[in-house]
């Protein structure tokens, strides 16, 4: 167990998860800490959806961390299959015992049995999931990235926390993992999945919390510099883009404003680094021609007025940028 980490058994009510969290680098809300709390208390999966970047996955880093397990991650993606998520034999290994048991004269029923045997199986996430020693975290991501085939085997999984391997026989979880599922909506997931989590919805995050987590992860920022990127963030979510920059491309920019020696935003230090954010070539151009200008003229307004830096005074700002593209 790391230094300073809890055990499971600490994980503790919803102040001692929230306060847990923040130890972790973690900016958490009431909400995230409940569903947590649910989630770890009636051994349910949490499905978390929302939009890319705003901290999805980082919320099963962090919960491994403070629970002292391992993050145990299967990654989605379009024609994921179960022996990819669960197990492969290990051919080689196999075919080199086959050769080694040529001359021993053992029965071939025998000879079978040994060689699909645990010992030759290489364990993918959801089996090493299932067979740790102590209650994994196991993070499902991006599974709306998965065929439906694929949705309908973890289901089963899901269940029951047990597979059946043809070779083998069923392998019932040790430990039942704390299962954390998160989705980005690029299709709809089915009811039946849906019905056997829990479900939290993270969205872009307050002004307010968004300065808190760039002073939290990049700690060296100045706070003048570091109010004009989370009200340049929340000014330019709010106009039409393809690809919304999330929380991740906040920290990205701030990262890079330091590396570039800035300690405020003028035009010239937002060319530069504005391929940060924009992760589409359609948003760059777009944010360069119609946006860039208007959003910094109103980041000056709130920095000359003395109005103070809040959510509110920003969503009046945000009524009066540009419309359409």
């Amino acid at each position: 167990m790391g230094a300073g980490s809890r055990p499971p058994q600490a994980f503790g009510g919803i102040p001692e998860i929230m306060e847990t969290l923040q130890e972790q680098g973690y900016i958490a809300d009431r909400d995230v800490a409940l569903s947590i709390h649910l989630s770890v208390a009636l051994h349910k999966p949490l499905l978390i959806e929302g939009a890319a970047g705003v901290g999805k996955t980082e919320i099963a880093k962090v919960m491994a961390r403070a629970v002292a397990t391992d993050l145990i991650r299967l990654q989605c993606y379009e024609g994921l299959d179960v022996h990819t998520a669960l197990y492969e034999w290990n051919y080689q290994r196999q075919m080199l015992r086959i050769k080694l048991e040529e001359t021993t004269g053992r029965p071939v029923e025998e000879k079978e049995h040994l060689i699909f045997s645990e010992p030759f199986m290489l364990k993918r996430p959801l089996l090493q999931a299932i067979t740790a020693d102590q209650a994994p975290v196991l993070l499902i991501d991006e599974v709306d990235r998965a065929d439906e085939e694929f949705e309908a085997f973890l289901l089963e999984v899901l269940s029951d926390f047990q597979v059946s391997i043809p070779e083998i026989g069923t392998i019932r979880a040790r430990h039942i993992p704390y299962v954390v599922l998160t989705s980005n909506r690029t299709r709809d997931l089915s009811d039946a999945l849906r019905r056997r989590c829990l479900y939290l919805w993270i969205d872009y995050p307050t002004f307010e919390k968004e300065l808190a987590i760039i002073h939290r992860k990049v700690p060296e920022i100045n706070d003048r510099l570091a109010r004009q990127i989370g009200a340049f963030m929340q000014l330019v979510r709010r106009v039409n883009l393809d690809k919304v920059p999330g929380i991740a491309e906040t920290l990205d920019w701030s990262a890079a404003l330091l590396a570039l020696h800035r300690d405020h935003l003028d035009p010239t230090a937002v060319e530069e680094t504005l391929g940060c954010l924009c992760k589409d070539q359609e948003d760059l151009t777009r944010v360069r021609a119609r946006y860039l200008g208007p959003i910094l003229e109103r980041i000056d307004a709130i920095g000359q007025s003395g109005d103070g830096w809040n959510s509110d005074r920003i969503a009046q700002l945000a009524a009066q940028l540009p419309k359409g593209r």
